[in-house]
């Protein structure tokens, strides 16, 4: 223990007598001096004493879909460290096709008296679902947040990107490249955020491409999430002509790639493909992928924050936060092949 005692001081630049004194938790030490010791004992490798350890404030349930889509870890992974930072211990919960589902990790959850719970693209973003479970944990009371979707009469704060605003930002920059037949592929139109999406891609299509309202039908595909998903409802848009495709997902944008190449074209000269998410690793995809950025770490602090604020008493406004998606331009959209551009001014 001299030893160790004589290590720690070294380390901190202390006394051993201070280090003792720090070590059985005494009074008498600055706080500066006492977290130097703290940090000495961590750099050196020496576990703490249990009365030294920081207390866990609470724990707080993380319920996210599959991981297989990589923008789901990312959020996981931010508001995990935002929950740590706030001195709470976060609880993973991941839903797998066919395994738990939302409804029973929540109750596992209760079972441990969680201090709260995030929900991330979950139940709250299905409009066929039925929201009263949301309204259950509310009237328990526990507080809730809930990231991506959005339930009007629900009294949390929800966190959202915002998917219209995405979507019409997107079809601009394929109409700056010349484009006029743009495609939009998502998911199914049950889910809030893809609600939103075909209503800004319709909104844009016909404000900025020209296409009046009537023919925008055979120029959306709603399909499966999913790269598969993507791949078929691309196939199909592809035999009506189109130059560029909106996706919902980047997941999706990697499927449209795949189904222009099985038919022989370049990506981006025979068709330019927009993702959503900006996924890790979309940077470097064949070709790298423009896409529609989701402010991941500036959406999950906001969640974890709002939660927290909840927690103590200080309750958050139970609205929706929209959060503004950025349009990052790489290499799988270009300027309109030349036969489109010709066809649209002869149109026009």
């Amino acid at each position: 223990m001299r030893a160790r005692l004589s290590d720690i001081a070294q380390q901190a630049e202390v006394s051993e007598a201070t280090v003792s004194r720090v070590l059985n938790d005494r009074p008498g030490v600055a706080a500066e001096t006492r977290q130097a010791v703290l940090t000495a004992l961590d750099v050196l490798g020496y576990e703490r004493p249990a009365r030294l350890r920081k207390r866990s404030a609470g724990l707080v349930g993380l319920v996210v879909p599959e991981l297989d889509n990589p923008i789901f870890p990312a959020f996981a992974q931010v508001i995990e460290s935002t929950l740590a930072q706030s001195g709470f211990t976060p609880v993973l919960c991941t839903q797998t096709a066919g395994g738990v589902t939302e409804d029973e990790y929540v109750e596992m959850l209760l079972d441990r008296q969680v201090s709260g719970i995030v929900f991330v693209s979950g139940l709250h973003a299905d409009t066929a679902a039925n929201h009263d479970r949301y309204r259950a944990l509310l009237a328990r009371p526990l507080p809730i947040v809930m990231i991506n979707g959005y339930v009007p009469d629900i009294g949390a704060p929800f966190v959202s990107c915002d998917d219209r605003e995405a979507a019409e930002l997107a079809v601009a920059h394929l109409v700056a490249l010349g484009h006029r037949r743009i495609g939009l592929i998502t998911g199914p139109d049950r889910f809030v955020p893809v609600q939103r999406k075909v209503a800004g891609w319709r909104s844009a299509m016909t404000r900025l491409a020209g296409v009046a309202e009537a023919d925008l039908g055979p120029l959306a595909e709603l399909s499966l999430f999913g790269v598969e998903g993507g791949e078929a409802a691309a196939g199909r848009l592809l035999d009506r002509g189109v130059t560029g495709v909106v996706c919902g997902s980047d997941l999706m944008a990697l499927g449209a790639i795949r189904a222009a190449r099985q038919r022989g074209l370049n990506v981006p000269d025979g068709l330019s493909v927009v993702g959503y998410d900006d996924s890790p690793l979309m940077a470097f995809t064949d070709p790298p992928l423009t896409t529609m950025r989701q402010p991941v770490t500036a959406m999950a602090v906001a969640a974890v924050r709002a939660l927290v604020d909840e927690i103590n008493g200080h309750g958050a406004p139970h609205s929706e936060y929209l959060f503004r998606p950025e349009l990052v331009v790489r290499g799988s959209t270009a300027v309109a092949p030349s036969s489109a551009r010709l066809s649209y001014a002869r149109s026009a």
